[in-house]
C-alpha cells in the first residue's frame, strides 16, 4: 500500500461525498496511516464506498505485510471538525462546485480542502507568485508592484504566506484577492510574524490547506503545499529565487501541468535572482511589469490562413512564440509512446498543417525526444 499505486484512470474529478456521514469517512479513510491520496483514490474505486474501504483496509494492510493495522479513530475525525468550527473553517470536497476546477489537472489533486475566508476567490482568474524569503528590496517591492497591478486588472494572487517575496504579494493584493496556501493546517499559522496578514487574508481574502486542522508544517509538506499553489494559477510567476529553492519546484510543478511560467530577471551577481535567471534562459517569459503577465495570458491569436500564392515548397519564417512552440511540443509528445505512430496519422491526430508540424518534429528530433524510424514511422524516445 504506497503511493506508487497508479493514478485512476479517469479524467473526470470523482463524484463528491452523498451525505454528512459520507464526507466523515471519506476524512477518516484519507487520514488513515499509509493512506495517501493515490492509496485513497484506488480504495474509493475498488471498494464503491469510503465505508467499504475502512472495512477492507486492514486487510488491505495485512496483504501489503503490515500488521495490527488500524484505521483512523472516529475521534480523531470529530476532533478535527470540532477545531474546524473553532476557527471557522469550511470543507470543500473535490467534485462539489466549491472546488477549484483547476486543480482537477493535478494527477494528486487534494480530496479535500480547508477554508478559511471568501471561498468564491478560487472561481476567479487566478495568477501564482513566488519568490524568495530572504527577498531584496527590489524584490519586494516588484513583488508589490505586480500583485497590485495584477489585482486590479482581475486576477487573484495565489501565494504560500511566507515570509518575502509571498508576504508582499499578499499584502499588496489584499483590496482585489488574494489566496495564502499554507503548508500546516489552515488554523495553523506559519511563520509567527505573519499572523496578523494571515487573520487579514482570512478577513479578506482565503486561506486554504489540504493538511488536518492543527498541523504543524513540517520540511516535506511545503512541495506539497507548492504544487497546489502551481495548480491553481493559470501561471506562475517568480520574482526573486536561489537556483535550488522551493520556487522553482513550484515553477517545475507548473511547467508539469502545461502552465505558463514568467520570472523577473535580476543582478547576475545575486544568488537571489539565479534562479529566475536561469528559468528565462530556458524559456520563461522575462516578466518588467505586469502588462508581461496579461500579454502572455492572452488567448493566442489565430493562424492567419496559408495565401495561395506562395509556392508549395517555399520555406516558411518560423513565427512561433516560445509558449506556442512549447505548447506544440507538449501536444506532439502527448500522442506519442513507444507504439510507432506514422507521422501523417499524428499530423491528422493534431488537426494542424503540415506546414507546423514538419518543423517541431523536426526540432525534437533533434534534441532527442523522439525517434524516427523507416516508413514516416515516429516512436517517443525512452
Amino acid at each position: 500500500m504506497t503511493e506508487r499505486d497508479t493514478h485512476p484512470s479517469s479524467t473526470h474529478p470523482p463524484l463528491p461525498p452523498t451525505s454528512e456521514d459520507d464526507q466523515f469517512s471519506r476524512l477518516r479513510l484519507l487520514r488513515s496511516r499509509r493512506v495517501g491520496i493515490a492509496t485513497y483514490q484506488r480504495l474509493l474505486i475498488e471498494h464503491g464506498t469510503a465505508q467499504n474501504a475502512l472495512a477492507a483496509l486492514p486487510e488491505v494492510a495485512r496483504a501489503a505485510g503490515v500488521s495490527s493495522y488500524q484505521v483512523c479513530p472516529e475521534g480523531v475525525i470529530h476532533g478535527e471538525l470540532k477545531a474546524a468550527r473553532a476557527a471557522g473553517a469550511r470543507l470543500v470536497a473535490q467534485g462539489s462546485p466549491h472546488y477549484p476546477a483547476a486543480l482537477n489537472d493535478l494527477k494528486d489533486a487534494p480530496p479535500f480542502l480547508w477554508v478559511i475566508g471568501d471561498i468564491a476567490l478560487l472561481h476567479k482568474p487566478m495568477i501564482a507568485m513566488v519568490g524568495a524569503r530572504n527577498a531584496s528590496s527590489l524584490g519586494t517591492r516588484m513583488a508589490r508592484a505586480l500583485a497590485r497591478d495584477l489585482g486590479a486588472a482581475g486576477h487573484v494572487v495565489v501565494s504560500g504566506l511566507a515570509r518575502g517575496i509571498d508576504a508582499a504579494a499578499h499584502l499588496a493584493a489584499l483590496d482585489t484577492g488574494t489566496i495564502a496556501v499554507q503548508a500546516g493546517g489552515v488554523d495553523t499559522i506559519y511563520p509567527a510574524e505573519n499572523a496578523e496578514l494571515a487573520q487579514n487574508i482570512g478577513a479578506r481574502g482565503l486561506r486554504i490547506s489540504e493538511q488536518p486542522m492543527g498541523l504543524q508544517p513540517m520540511a516535506r509538506h511545503f512541495p506539497a503545499r507548492n504544487r497546489i499553489i502551481s495548480g491553481l494559477g493559470a501561471a506562475t510567476v517568480v520574482v526573486e529565487a536561489a537556483a535550488k529553492s522551493g520556487s522553482l519546484i513550484t515553477a517545475r510543478d507548473a511547467l508539469d501541468l502545461g502552465r505558463d511560467v514568467l520570472a523577473v530577471p535580476g543582478h547576475p551577481m545575486d544568488a537571489r535572482a539565479s534562479g529566475c535567471n536561469m528559468l528565462i534562459r530556458d524559456g520563461a517569459t522575462l516578466v518588467r511589469d505586469a502588462n508581461d503577465v496579461i500579454e502572455a495570458l492572452a488567448p493566442l491569436a489565430p493562424a492567419a490562413p496559408e495565401l495561395p500564392l506562395v509556392p508549395p515548397h517555399a520555406p516558411q519564417p518560423d513565427t512561433r512564440s516560445l509558449r506556442q512552440t512549447a505548447d506544440l511540443h507538449r501536444q506532439i509528445l502527448s500522442r506519442l509512446g513507444p507504439s510507432p505512430l506514422a507521422e501523417d496519422q499524428l499530423i491528422r491526430d493534431l488537426g494542424a498543417p503540415t506546414a507546423t508540424i514538419t518543423p517541431a518534429l523536426v526540432e525534437l528530433e533533434l534534441d532527442g525526444s523522439i525517434d524516427r524510424a523507416p516508413g514516416g514511422l515516429l516512436t517517443r524516445a525512452s
